[in-house]
């Protein structure tokens, strides 16, 4: 017994299930059929069954009438186990053990099958049925890119030495920030720690076809076209513009500085009136799919072992370390979480046992901290996780006469963008609005108007030939904002000694959730951060009113 399980675990693609007679009983594995006597701890000896034809027809008639009465097409199409179908103990555990086992790889490949043939459409509302994971070792709040790419990064380390679960509310990823965001990525940061994450996320981007991939299946198609960004200054932006440039240089970042003429010289379509200078990516820089990294890690994470559940983490336990005496106090406030309610789409209602928790829920973060009473205590608990979601509008716009295919994704001094998008005259163009002019967040409709007033009268002026472009389409997405600092958070709270979180990134996220996954991961197995020092970033900054502004958002 000991070697077929070990053997299917780790091989689970060629494991085809444990096949058991009333008679005689076989396990099929690979191909080949050995005798259930043979198998054993310590020796690969295995005896063949010794049924007539006769008696094996009859059996295979019957398993078959069992196969066509069976409903759940997500689990294996055989009879549950009866217990009492052998006598002898270690006959009835062995059974039981088979079929869960055969049961479980058989909803993994079905779902594997599901979504290799989506071909970019969202994940199905139909997930196989497997086991409820009543208990895992991690439990991530939110399967979006952040909490995938943790969930990557943890299996893709520990394998099966860590049981991950990942919940994530909207399966199909309608409202996902990552799916409606332009999937742009940038050295060009004014905090060290933000250039070497995104320096980590184009070397991922880059490796993703190997990294990501699973055999039997296509690999990932991120299309990154390092095509750089175009930062650009008025006098009032331009030290600004330079101590960004000197720092993002001497961080490793192949940038190029050029002035007003040299800009007009370089790109004939740009109009450079009232611009000092600016600062263009040649390399690392540009945008990619950011739907199919997102399906990508999530498909990579399921397949090394991890597990989501469609449903929303609706409350939290936990308890006090009474063990643990703190200098000034004789009882410490230092919590333990232990256990998650999770409210299922038909409105069921289960728990999930856990040794760590990690928020990445995105521009709902906030709420996620509430459950624990984070923001709605006294002291330290008082302080909320000081993230909220904000609306941001895309439009597509159609300009035949557009910018060619040397062209960045520009950013005027203002903050509105605009990149290319495929070859066929489609630009991808916004701006976040000023701080009152917010628009609400109750649903992801598009202002129309505000394209007419503020976007496009500031693309047309930069670049001419936007001015006879045609609105095509448009959406919106949420941006998980960070209110304190517009820059992420990402650490253990100081009153948890279990729960890390990973949200607030204020746009950026989709760019850095390879080097955030990865730090997560140091955090949990290591106790540490090894490859970028992310300590400044921790909710400790929050506590001590010690903002570490970003510069440049947009």
């Amino acid at each position: 017994m000991f070697y077929v399980l070990r053997t299917c675990s780790r091989h689970p693609g060629k494991y085809r299930g444990a096949e058991w007679s009333q008679v005689w009983s076989t396990c099929s594995y690979g191909g080949r059929k050995w005798g259930r006597r043979g198998v054993t701890t310590s020796t690969r000896t295995f005896c063949p069954p010794q049924e007539s034809q006769s008696s094996r027809k009859i059996q295979q008639n019957k398993e078959q009438e069992r196969e066509n009465q069976y409903e759940n097409p997500y689990q294996s199409k055989k009879p549950e186990y009866q217990r009492d179908q052998y006598d002898n103990p270690w006959q009835r555990t062995v059974g039981i053990l088979s079929n869960d086992i055969k049961n479980y790889f058989a909803g993994i490949r079905l779902m594997f099958r599901h979504i290799s043939g989506l071909q970019g459409d969202p994940v199905p509302d139909q997930v196989p049925k497997l086991t409820w994971p009543s208990h895992c070792d991690v439990l991530v709040v939110g399967g979006g890119v952040m909490g995938s790419s943790i969930a990557y990064h943890l299996k893709e380390r520990a394998l099966q030495g860590l049981n991950v679960v990942v919940v994530e509310e909207d399966s199909c990823y309608k409202r996902a920030s990552t799916g409606l965001s332009v999937g742009g990525i940038r050295q060009q940061f004014s905090v060290p720690e933000n250039i070497q994450l995104s320096q980590y996320g184009v070397e991922f981007l880059r490796q993703s076809p190997k990294l990501l991939a699973i055999e039997g299946m296509d690999p990932p198609r991120v299309q990154f076209h390092p095509h750089g960004y175009l930062s650009l200054a008025s006098e009032a932006g331009l030290n600004q513009l330079e101590e960004n440039y000197k720092l993002q240089v001497e961080m490793g970042a192949k940038l190029k500085f050029m002035h007003a003429e040299e800009l007009k010289n370089t790109f004939p379509w740009l109009n450079t009136d009232g611009i000092e200078a600016g600062v263009l990516g040649l390399e690392n820089e540009g945008w990619f799919d950011p739907w199919d990294l997102l399906f990508s890690l999530r498909r990579k994470a399921i397949s090394l072992g991890a597990q989501y559940v469609n449903g929303k983490v609706t409350g939290l336990k936990c308890k006090d370390l009474d063990d643990v005496i703190l200098e000034v106090h004789y009882s410490s406030p230092i919590k333990n979480l232990n256990s998650a309610e999770v409210t299922l789409p038909n409105g069921e209602k289960r728990s999930i046992t856990f040794a760590v928790l990690v928020i990445a829920a995105g521009a709902w973060s906030g709420e996620v901290g509430h459950l624990v009473g984070i923001g709605d205590g006294k002291g330290i608990m008082a302080v909320p996780i000081p993230v909220e979601p904000r609306k941001r509008y895309v439009y597509c716009v159609h300009a035949p006469e557009g910018p060619g295919l040397d062209a960045p994704l520009v950013i005027d001094p203002n903050g509105t963008y605009f990149r290319r998008e495929g070859l066929g005259g489609l630009y991808l163009c916004g701006q976040s609005p000023e701080e009152n002019d917010e628009p609400p967040i109750d649903d992801l409709e598009v202002d129309e108007t505000f394209f007419m007033n503020n976007v496009w009268p500031t693309i047309a002026n930069r670049v001419p030939s936007f001015e006879n472009l045609k609105l095509k389409t448009s959406w919106a997405g949420y941006y998980d904002y960070n209110t304190f600092d517009q820059n992420g958070i990402i650490g253990l709270h100081p009153l948890f000694s279990n729960m890390f979180i990973a949200t607030g990134f204020t746009g950026h996220g989709i760019q850095q959730a390879a080097g955030v996954g990865r730090a997560i991961m140091e955090c949990i197995l290591e106790g540490k951060y090894c490859t970028i020092n992310l300590e400044r970033f921790g909710f400790e900054r929050i506590l001590m009113n010690e903002p570490l502004f970003e510069k440049n958002i947009y």
